[in-house]
C-alpha cells in the first residue's frame, strides 16, 4: 500500500491544495484525491509535486507491503 506525506509537507509550507494544483498543472480535486490515498499519481506528477514542495519523491511516499492472509 502506498501512503503519502503530501498534505503534511504542503501545509507545513503554507501552500493550499489549489496552489499546488496550479503549480503541477492538475485540478485541486486531483491533489485532494492523492492526499487522501484515493489516487496514485503518475511518476511525472509525483516529481512535479516533489519539485513544488522542494523535496524528493521518496520523501513524499511511504510504501507498506500488504500482509499476506493466512
Amino acid at each position: 500500500m502506498l501512503k503519502n506525506n503530501i498534505k503534511q509537507l504542503r501545509e507545513g509550507q503554507g501552500i493550499s491544495q489549489g496552489k499546488l494544483a496550479l503549480i503541477c498543472s492538475v485540478s485541486r480535486q486531483t491533489i485532494n484525491a492523492i492526499e487522501n490515498n484515493k489516487y496514485d499519481p503518475s511518476l511525472e506528477l509525483a516529481f512535479a509535486i516533489a519539485d513544488a514542495l522542494e523535496t524528493k519523491v521518496d520523501s513524499l511516499f511511504n510504501y507498506q507491503k500488504n500482509k499476506k492472509r493466512g
